[in-house]
């Protein structure tokens, strides 16, 4: 089945190569656009595609038609491992890509994927669009053959279960709660007492409602589109994970367009960051709406003993100079963050009571 769904995709894209797209020049006469292919495993309904189509329209207002941007959803070119390695070949313009499938070419993409390196959402927004930190990340795959264009929402991650309420990390002793099939994710979990068990997306619910897993982690909208809510009733906002999908470019391609083009397909990046993080917030607060009309409760435990937990997994993943030295940035962003708040709390009690 894998090997027919590769064969497939490939005979798509060597299709689509011999494809032309015409549009009319300044004099009139008809010349062929430049197609840029966008790959991404999101359905059309999901804030990613939305934000995409934006990139679509905005690209080829800008560049009069000369780029002609394609936008295939639900992992039609393929599974989003294969279409990076599309990507570093250029078979594929750009791909949406998870930190997972970026770890595998760069350990700076690891150090965001540990768990409470942000502190909170104000943190992880300022953090990735910091371009002092996010920029010397995005170019770090230049020789893989890809670099990253910018960033989107992809939720923060909570514990959600089926019986226990999670309140604190002692409430997670014993219980088998899925994980995605990473090595700081079983970590994690591990750190905080329960059984790390890795399983497919899409056995979660079946799992769940068999008692093969007591828990999953994820964002509101996996209660809602995938009806985990159904059968997971407690939801816990210990925020474990802030976590990016990236919009990634092949390496070349930026070089090989004009500079009116390339500027286009950047400017468009950003354009398409903005819509994406605003439609993520109202596609998340409409999921949990939804989720309590399913039933399900929702918890906010004190995160700090959740955090203290993770401290000798994060100086294990730090060992390496290049990685902590994006570990202290991303930390020191946090602090900068925390005492900003607390001098503005603090100007605001002040103006309360009358005092200067």
């Amino acid at each position: 089945m894998k090997i027919g769904k590769r064969i497939t995709t490939l005979i798509l894209i060597a299709t689509m190569s011999f494809v032309g797209v015409g549009c009319s020049s300044a004099n009139g006469e008809e010349k062929s656009a430049r197609v840029i292919r966008v790959a991404h495993g999101q359905n059309e309904d999901h804030p990613q595609h939305k934000a995409l189509l934006e990139f679509e329209k905005y690209v080829e207002e800008k560049t009069n038609g000369e780029l002609d941007v394609q936008i295939f959803p639900n992992e039609l070119l393929g599974a989003t491992s294969q279409a990076v390695e599309l990507c570093q070949t250029g078979a594929i313009d750009l791909v949406v890509a998870s930190l997972g499938n970026l770890e595998a070419f760069e350990d700076s993409y690891t150090v965001l994927n540990l768990p409470y390196i942000m502190d909170s959402k104000e943190h992880y927004h300022e953090v990735m669009n910091d371009e002092e930190i996010m920029g010397p990340i995005y170019e770090s795959t230049r020789e893989s053959g890809f670099i990253g264009l910018t960033w989107f929402d992809a939720g923060i991650r909570n514990i959600y279960t089926t019986k226990k309420v999670i309140n604190t990390p002692d409430d997670l002793k014993g219980l088998k709660i899925r994980v995605q099939t990473s090595p700081t994710n079983v970590k994690m979990l591990q750190a905080l007492g329960a059984s790390a068990t890795p399983m497919s997306f899409g056995e979660v619910y079946t799992g769940l409602q068999q008692s093969v897993i007591d828990g999953a982690e994820n964002n509101e909208l996996a209660l809602v589109n995938n009806k985990h809510g159904e059968v997971a009733k407690n939801y816990s906002y210990n925020m474990h994970a802030m976590l990016p999908d990236l919009l990634i470019v092949n390496a070349r391609l930026l070089d090989e367009l004009t500079p009116d083009q390339s500027q286009a397909i950047v400017d468009g990046a950003k354009l398409a960051n903005e819509f994406e993080v605003e439609a993520w917030e109202e596609a998340a607060a409409e999921a949990k709406a939804k989720a309590e009309e399913m039933g399900v409760n929702f918890y906010y435990p004190d995160i700090k003993p959740f955090q203290e937990k993770m401290k000798d997994l994060h100086a294990e993943y730090t060992q390496d100079p290049d990685m902590k030295a994006i570990f202290d940035k991303i930390r020191a962003k946090g602090d900068e963050i925390l005492a900003r708040n607390e001098k503005k709390e603090h100007s605001k009690e002040s103006s309360e009571t009358g005092v200067n």
